[in-house]
């Protein structure tokens, strides 16, 4: 069994004694505190610090992590305090541990919200210091290490949430060695039938192919001595998870997956990385468009290498990454790098960049952590950021912008600030004009064009996919519904309060506190938001401000106001109905729906007919003469079936300034078609021009709009 001196000979040779035997202290101390408590394997509890220790002692982390992982389940399991471990071992190894350790059981309706609950807790104690995920990703991968002794349905539920979340962060930081052990064993819980298969796989084709592999790593080797050119070629294998996840996308069998074999080059600088590249593709033909340099322009986590892509012998593909030792180190432990190279006394470039990089992407978390709507919100973002293919894009002055694969104008607008996302209304990609939803591809020049009064667009969250524009989006749609909220809810208010001969700004101050203390708000916006969105009704609102004593509240009129106005610039708060499709110029009548605001029907509408029974929802609304804007309007055409048919609605349509948005076509018999047209239109004058017009179409048998 792997011991605390055994840990001690390991960390001498990058630590110095004092503070080796400070990290012996804190054994001591967690051996202790879990006196008498075991693991599910029986085997003693301070066997689990020390293995975490172990992890992080492979990646040369400082005493002070290493003591957190010792301490890290104390506060949890035990009856130990944070304070308690400050005094013992100092403020930042008490807050290391603080970070680590789970939230106190707090019981929640569902295992989703406590998981989300407790890592945004962890990304707090993140945005304090970097190790602490660092630590939390070593006491994880110990825990999927140790995964046998529990029920096969708890397996399956943490091997996810490490696939989802664990693997995912340690790759977003560049610890690969972690993430694909993590990833391996997931997918071994998960999935254990095809991983015992795939094993087996693996295993025998690497019997099959060890001469062929051999040949391929002399022959490279043999290469670089003949060139004078300093490397060493070692033969790599692919991972479970990165074959299971190839066949499955792929759908490729098994053989053809093994047929790339994968190589890596480690030469002394950058200058021989490029050298070894030219002789490499000397040697073997390159695959077209299988070149990647991510030395150039290294990936957000760090890594750098070169890629490529050689045809072998046979026509046999052969994968081959060439990087410097710096690079090899910062791949296998990415931010973990930074702690490495200090402990050597130095602080490399590359290792500095790395912990630069980790920052700004814990700052970003915690952005989208202050706009999310809860916990569940936030941690569907931050799985949606981790982590896929990179795009590559420039900003008009040259500057490098890195963007997941598929990303939109929308979503780069939001990478450069959130407030040119808020306010960008165009783009130009390539000096040329392109629509916001125009994705993007590596080597583009992207301009963003803002206006000062713009604002996101509910339709943006349709193709957005990085979690930055996603959280900034929903944000800002949300101030904006309240924002709007507000301004109904004074409209239909004042409404309310001229029965009484008053309005909001006239109102004592009294009675609202008082009113406001009732109903358990802050602040009148906050009465006003309710009103807007219908879960209060204006008028009983108001009578509850208005009324002074018992004799007056009985002797108010409570007839309602004149009509409420639309202008059409109403925004979120006011829609209208699918079901009767309102234009201006049609007689209207509105409906308070809860969360929604003020739901416009035509009046001959047969749902707002059957809303009659509920008179306080209901609002006599009028067309503003100013308005503007298009409204969809549904239409029914019998006509004769002909080639053709959908092309010349489709020009008549567009010669008279409409568009349409939605069409289909139903066989009524041999003869004759049923065309169920929605067109969006200014009114029902436009909506009359229309109608004229196709009924002027040769074999046209009858329209009509649709209404229910």
């Amino acid at each position: 069994m792997f011991t605390i001196d055994d840990l001690a000979d390991r960390l001498g040779g990058y630590l110095p004694l004092d503070e080796i035997q400070q990290v012996k202290r804190a054994f001591y101390y967690a051996e202790q505190a879990h006196d008498g408590q075991c693991r599910r394997s029986g085997e003693p509890y301070v066997t689990h610090p020390l293995a975490v220790s172990n992890i992080l002692a492979n990646m040369h982390m400082d005493y002070q992590s290493l003591m957190a992982a010792m301490l890290h389940d104390v506060i949890e399991d035990t009856g130990i305090t944070k304070d308690a471990l400050a005094r013992q071992f100092g403020e930042p190894v008490a807050e290391l541990v603080d970070g680590v350790s789970k939230l106190t059981q707090i019981t929640f309706e569902d295992k989703a919200v406590a998981q989300a609950e407790n890592f945004q807790k962890m990304v707090m104690a993140m945005s304090k210091d970097i190790r602490v995920i660092i630590v939390k990703l070593a006491d994880r991968l110990h825990n999927m290490r140790t995964l046998g002794a529990l029920r096969p349905d708890k397996k399956r539920r943490i091997a996810r949430e490490t696939l989802e979340i664990y693997a995912r962060i340690a790759g977003r930081l560049g610890i690969n060695t972690i993430r694909i052990e993590l990833e391996d064993l997931s997918f071994q819980a998960i999935y254990p039938m095809r991983a015992e298969r795939i094993k087996r796989a693996v295993s025998k084709a690497r019997g099959n192919r060890r001469t062929m592999i051999r040949l391929v790593q002399t022959t490279l080797q043999n290469c670089l001595d003949d060139d004078d050119l300093p490397g060493t070629v070692i033969g790599r294998q692919k991972h479970l998870l990165s074959i299971y996840r190839k066949m499955r996308d792929q759908r490729k069998p098994f053989t053809e997956i093994m047929d790339v074999f994968g190589f890596r080059i480690i030469t002394d600088n950058v200058d021989s990385c490029y050298r070894i590249l030219g002789a490499v593709h000397n040697l073997y033909k390159p695959v077209p468009g299988r070149f990647k340099d991510y030395i150039a322009i290294p990936k957000a986590n760090g890594y750098q290498s070169l890629h490529t892509t050689l045809f072998g012998t046979n026509g046999i593909p052969i994968e081959v990454q060439i990087r410097t030792r710096e690079m090899e180190a910062m791949a296998n432990n990415g931010i973990a790098a930074h702690w490495l190279y200090k402990a050597g006394q130095t602080e490399h470039p590359i290792a500095l960049g790395s912990h630069a990089r980790a920052r700004e992407w814990v700052r970003g978390l915690l952005e989208m952590q202050r706009q999310a709507g809860d916990s569940l919100e936030f941690i569907e973002h931050v799985k949606n950021d981790l982590f896929p293919d990179d795009v590559y894009v420039f900003t008009p002055r040259g500057d490098i912008m890195e963007l997941p694969q598929g990303a939109t104008v929308v979503d780069f607008a939001y990478t450069v600030h959130t407030d040119i996302g808020n306010h960008c209304i165009a783009c130009r990609i390539d000096r040329h004009l392109a629509p916001l939803s125009t994705r993007l591809e590596s080597g583009q020049t992207v301009e963003i064009i803002t206006a000062r009064g713009a604002r996101p667009s509910l339709a943006w969250l349709n193709f957005v996919i990085t979690a930055k524009a996603r959280s900034a989006i929903r944000h800002a749609l949300k101030n904006q519904q309240r924002s709007e909220s507000i301004q109904l809810g004074q409209r239909l208010l004042d409404r309310a309060l001229a029965d009484y001969t008053t309005s909001f700004k006239e109102l004592p101050e009294e009675p609202m506190q008082k009113l406001l203390h009732e109903f358990n708000m802050a602040h009148p916006d906050d009465l006003l938001e309710s009103i807007g969105l219908g879960t209060r009704m204006a008028h009983a609102v108001a009578r509850r401000l208005a009324a002074n004593d018992l004799q007056e509240m009985t002797h108010a009129v409570t007839s309602p106001g004149g009509p409420v106005v639309i202008n059409g610039t109403e925004g979120m708060v006011i829609s209208f109905a699918r079901c009767c499709h309102p234009l201006p110029g049609d007689s209207v009548i509105g409906h308070l729906s809860i969360g929604k605001g003020i739901v416009v029907h035509r009046s001959v509408c047969r749902n707002i007919i059957e809303l009659r029974n509920e008179p306080d929802k209901l609002l006599t609304l009028e067309w503003s003469p100013d308005i503007s804007g298009d409204f969809p309007v549904a239409l029914r055409i019998a006509m004769e079936s002909r080639r053709g048919l959908v092309a010349e609605l489709a020009s008549l349509v567009t010669d008279a300034d409409a568009n349409i948005e939605r069409v289909g076509i139903e066989e009524r018999d041999a003869r004759l078609s049923l065309v169920n047209l929605t067109l969006a239109v200014r009114d029902r004058v436009h909506l009359a021009r229309i109608i004229k017009r196709i009924r002027n179409l040769h074999n046209v048998d009858k329209v009509t709009r649709v209404h229910n």
